[in-house]
């Protein structure tokens, strides 16, 4: 998002009206949806994850939402103004929790106090937050937040941190209700289209429409999503009629589904980057050997050649059957903050990867692990399995070690393997975003590098991303973005592999129209016109 877009979204009142696009109360009707991956949990601010995130949104609104191609648009908060480095948010009046509490300014303050006394984040929501001084509120109906400098990217950011109830969420903890609480339903009251049900884990999450809800009512009386981690099992169950929509079908099925008369597809490009994260640690991180007790991955010349290995082109083309983009970059050109220069991913050159190892002291490689997920990211345990391939044809011996997601995140969180595969969704639609998220110095005080489990750190790229955060004018902004950006990739700090097409299947009375932070939202699908 640019300053132009703040201006433009200050300046059209109207938007205070267009918290969602949601469908008119159409004949009661349930919805059933298969996930390709299961939420690690219903604490709105436990876990920075698709999964997770688009359950909360489902539940709960933030202060302003954003809609399918990332743009701000008002929700709780009716409308916002902008003096040097305060933002005074006027709340829209009258909202109900689904427990028929009155939402207040109040429920904002204990909401973004909450996110950094969440223990045990496996990627902190804290990020969201990190630009912003105090949170203030005059009134019952006004939020008046401070930033600690110019913030150009605090509308997108307070997009992903949904409000709680102070009410239903206080308890004796520091965060007040525990994730564990939560995950069983304690204290899950939130404003939106629909209000928890009940959550058994591995078969099915059930929500029904919230009557307290302040908005248009959305089309659907129960919603029930259920995870199928197997692409193939999640098609059958729509074949069959089981399930009304799917995520992510198998990208060799996508052209015969789509010439079914009985389903409808819709595709989406998406600014999730999938990409591999190299341990930099000093010492060599679990799963290494060969080495004679050093990191080969803290030598840039090893991390340049397994990129150099990598046949981007072929990944997208070969495993995603063209169902992608190869990547260069942490967010696809022409997006804010990206430039010509890296829109082209390189040609993989094997050669000159192998007399690079040898220049490093690895003419014979090594060995090391590569985790992966499996059924969280389209093909992602294949192209795990593919990018070990391509890195055994240079002497390195990739032993690829595939789970749960769930069971992936937390080994990944514990330094568990030497490298390994997972995605990014930029949801700002801007480069800040994902540099601020997976490259940036871990600091978990300041919010800052909160996905970044490869202990990379560049100081001076750090420097010119902090800087960034606090540009006003677009341009020079975009500027710091471009320069942050190629310090990574010059510095081979993070692997991009290439960025998803997002793809959903349904029943051909149905319509979603998809979102580029990849999303699944109940509340968006509509009965077909």
């Amino acid at each position: 998002m640019t300053m132009k877009l703040i201006s433009r979204t200050l300046l059209v009142s109207a938007l205070a009206a267009s918290c969602v696009a949601y469908a008119g109360l159409a004949q009661a009707r349930d919805l059933t949806i298969a996930l390709r991956s299961e939420p690690s949990s219903m604490d709105p601010q436990f876990h920075s994850l698709t999964p997770n995130t688009q359950m909360s949104e489902t539940i709960f609104d933030p202060l302003v939402r954003t809609d399918g191609d990332a743009k701000p648009v008002a929700c709780l908060a009716e409308s916002w103004t902008v003096d040097g480095n305060v933002w005074t948010f006027k709340l829209r009046p009258d909202v109900k929790f689904s427990d028929g509490t009155p939402f207040t300014s109040e429920d904002v303050l204990f909401t973004y106090d909450r996110v950094a006394k969440v223990p045990n984040s496996p990627s902190s929501y804290a990020l969201y937050l990190s630009s912003i001084e105090k949170v203030e509120a005059p009134d019952a109906h006004t939020v008046k937040i401070t930033t600690k400098g110019p913030s150009p990217v605090l509308l997108p950011n307070l997009s992903l941190v949904p409000i709680m109830s102070k009410k239903a969420a206080s308890g004796p903890a520091p965060e007040g209700k525990t994730t564990v609480e939560l995950n069983r339903g304690d204290g899950l009251i939130g404003t939106g289209p629909y209000k928890f049900v009940s959550w058994k884990r591995g078969a099915e999450i059930v929500l029904d429409r919230n009557e307290n809800y302040w908005g248009t009512p959305p089309a659907w009386d129960k919603v029930t999503y259920r995870p199928i981690t197997n692409s193939a099992a999640r098609v059958a169950a729509l074949l069959a009629g089981d399930v009304d929509v799917i995520e992510d079908p198998p990208t060799d099925d996508q052209a015969r589904l789509k010439k079914d008369k009985n389903l409808y597809l819709q595709e989406t490009p998406s600014v999730r980057v999938i990409y591999l994260a190299l341990n930099q640690a000093d010492e060599p991180p679990k799963g290494m050997t060969g080495t004679d007790g050093k990191n080969p991955l803290a030598d840039k010349r090893v991390r340049e050649a397994l990129s150099l290995a990598l046949d981007r082109k072929a990944i997208v083309e070969r495993i995603m059957d063209g169902a992608g983009l190869p990547a260069a970059n942490l967010l696809p050109y022409p997006a804010f903050g990206t430039s010509k220069e890296l829109s082209q991913a390189p040609a993989a050159d094997p050669e000159k990867a192998r007399q690079l190892l040898a220049e490093a002291g690895y003419p014979d490689g090594f060995t090391m692990t590569l985790g992966s997920p499996d059924g969280r990211y389209t093909n992602d345990k294949r192209i795990a399995q593919a990018v070990a391939a391509m890195w055994a044809r240079i002497g390195v011996k990739a032993e690829v070690e595939t789970m749960a997601p769930p069971v992936f995140f937390k080994q990944r969180n514990a330094f568990a393997f030497s490298s390994y595969l997972a995605g990014w969704s930029a949801s700002s639609g801007e480069m800040l975003n994902p540099l601020m998220s997976l490259v940036v110095t871990k600091n978990p005080e300041e919010g800052l590098g909160t996905t970044n489990w490869s202990k990379y750190s560049n100081p001076e790229m750090d420097k010119v991303v902090m800087e960034a955060s606090k540009m006003l004018d677009d341009d020079k902004r975009s500027e710091l973005l471009q320069k942050a950006s190629a310090m990574v990739m010059s510095d081979y700090g993070i692997l991009p592999l290439q960025f998803e097409l997002s793809v959903w299947a349904m029943k051909k009375d149905i319509r979603y129209g998809g979102r580029v932070d990849q999303m699944t939202l109940a509340q968006d699908m509509t009965l077909a016109k």
